[in-house]
């Protein structure tokens, strides 16, 4: 069966850091594209990161210089650093396995969840206060 699990969310001050790891299962995890999605507040879902199988790294605008995707193939976990941290960072955040040309959509998670099936985890939230 095919799961991504997320930890690692939490509040934190802005300037703060968090690291959200994805632990998945149930899939062949070296040979996939592996992201992170979050819901925007006009309701579009963004995909901050993604890592495809050979290491090759995309990210949004928004989070570049920021925010770190890495991938551990032997563990097949995919983890998120998040450093200097804004409040407009706060959101749920989804482990997800995207194609490979994935990008921002404006589709709510929702429909992105339901694209990607199984391949979408529950969410961790992120909060940053000011």
């Amino acid at each position: 069966v095919v799961q991504l699990v997320e930890s690692g969310g939490g509040s934190v001050q802005a300037g703060g850091s968090l690291s959200l790891t994805c632990t998945a299962s149930g899939f062949n995890f070296d040979d996939v594209n592996m992201g992170w999605y979050r819901q925007t507040p006009v309701n579009r879902c963004e995909l901050v990161a993604s890592m495809s199988s050979d290491g090759w790294a995309y990210y949004a605008d928004s989070v570049k210089g920021r925010f770190t995707i890495s991938r551990d193939n032997a563990k097949i976990t995919v983890v998120l650093q998040m450093n200097s941290l804004k409040p407009e960072d706060t959101s749920m955040y989804y482990c997800a396995a995207p194609p490979s040309t994935a990008r921002s959509t404006t589709d709510t998670c929702t429909a992105v969840a339901l694209a990607l099936g199984n391949f979408w985890g529950q969410g961790t939230q992120v909060t940053v206060s000011s």
